[in-house]
């Protein structure tokens, strides 16, 4: 065998590895934006049914209109949001309040009882259920993508082609009060 024979192979085996983890890193960046589009049709339904339980919650808390216009203000954001990024810090700011808002209702025994806030508050939950899972896995194909951007030989390549390290949907400000211990009183 020839030296340049050899200098051939070489190149070309150093070509389809190069070939085969680029095809990789674009295969994790696309299934991560997938994922994502599942989180975002579970938003879209959650963004839809926010006004109306405004409206409902309106009727009995008046004193909460500052909360109430709040979590308009953060829908809207989120809604208007254009990148995976962007959509995560509102997603993280709007749970946050309307974790806070759950807690204030709790206060309202007459709106606990109206038949159309308790169909709202089980949608809601229902869809929460949804996003749980759907964040769930967007993270595990944001988790697959960022090992194989940091990784060697990927990185290097992802390096080349400007593949970065993509940010998990976690909880946010949700974190804190799960991080905490339940406190038990009898």
């Amino acid at each position: 065998m020839s030296t340049t024979l050899i200098i051939i192979i070489v190149v070309v085996v150093i070509v389809l590895i190069l070939i085969s983890v680029y095809n990789r890193l674009v295969k994790l960046r696309n299934q991560r934006e997938n994922a994502f589009a599942d989180i975002d049709v579970q938003l879209k339904q959650r963004y839809d049914l926010i006004p109306q339980l405004v409206e409902t919650v309106k009727g009995y808390a008046k004193h909460e209109k500052e909360t109430l216009a709040r979590i308009i203000e953060l829908r809207n954001q989120a809604v208007a949001a254009t990148t995976i990024d962007g959509k995560i810090a509102a997603e993280n700011q709007l749970s946050g309040v309307l974790a806070g808002l759950k807690v204030t209702l709790e206060a309202y025994p007459e709106l606990k009882a109206n038949q159309n806030f308790l169909q709202l508050q089980e949608e809601m939950s229902d869809i929460e259920n949804k996003l749980a899972s759907v964040r769930r896995f967007f993270n595990s194909a944001t988790k697959e993508y960022n090992n194989a951007v940091q990784t060697f030989p990927s990185n290097i390549i992802a390096g080349m082609f400007g593949f970065t390290k993509a940010q998990m949907f976690d909880l946010g400000t949700e974190r804190v009060v799960f991080e905490q211990a339940p406190k038990i009183s009898f």
